[in-house]
């Protein structure tokens, strides 16, 4: 999971939601909002930062706030995310993020700057995805929107070990060159422009656990 930055709401959902009676369901141009949302998460889910894309077969519109518990924030842009389709018609146990959350609330938004999500989250070996310092939230991520799924797990780890390899490489390097290859990967994984490469927070998290143990 790593921070959405939000942006400017498409006028279509602005203009509609100042009209009497307006709902959800009643707004008609959600492939401008589905190509909104997506291009300001970079192409990721908004929980398991997957690939998505912006049409109705290759995500969902997300409503942080369930509509059916918080119908005031149907409409309310800093209230919709982007998520994948998390398995939907599986099981339960094999859902995730949206389609296994449904109408629970959760107790942190990627979108809110306020909750520093990024400073939240640990990344296990094995490509678990924990809450450190935040028993409610870290039991919301394996009940609730189901991220160590082990699919979900063997993702993270791939991409784990891809850069664990870079780094029996990078690591006989004298530790100012380290640093700076470091800040450089580390850029490159967080700032991949509208199209970020999948579970990328998870290289830049460890990054900067690397570059922590540094000396300056």
């Amino acid at each position: 999971m790593r921070t959405i930055v939000k942006q400017l709401e498409p006028r279509s959902l602005l203009e509609y939601r100042l009209q009497d009676g307006s709902s959800y369901e009643g707004f008609a141009d959600k492939d401008a909002l589905r190509q909104a949302l997506v291009t300001e998460q970079g192409g990721l889910c908004c929980y398991c930062m997957g690939r998505i894309r912006a049409d109705a077969a290759a995500m969902k519109i997300e409503h942080w706030r369930p509509q059916s518990r918080h119908p005031t924030g149907q409409l309310d842009y800093g209230n919709l995310l982007a998520a994948c389709p998390g398995g939907e018609g599986q099981p339960p146990r094999h859902q995730h993020c949206d389609t296994r959350k449904g109408d629970r609330d959760l107790a942190r938004n990627p979108a809110n700057p306020a909750d520093r999500i990024e400073t939240r989250l640990r990344y296990e070996l094995d490509g678990a995805i924990r809450a450190h310092d935040d028993g409610e939230f870290d039991a919301q991520l394996d009940h609730v929107l189901n991220l160590n799924l082990s699919l979900l797990k063997n993702n993270r780890k791939g991409v784990l070990d891809g850069i664990l390899r870079w780094w029996q490489e990078e690591r006989t390097r004298p530790r100012s060159v380290q640093r700076a290859r470091l800040e450089r990967e580390r850029d490159r994984w967080r700032d991949g422009g509208d199209m970020l490469t999948p579970y990328c927070q998870v290289v830049v998290w460890w990054l900067e656990q690397r570059l922590a143990r540094l000396s300056p």
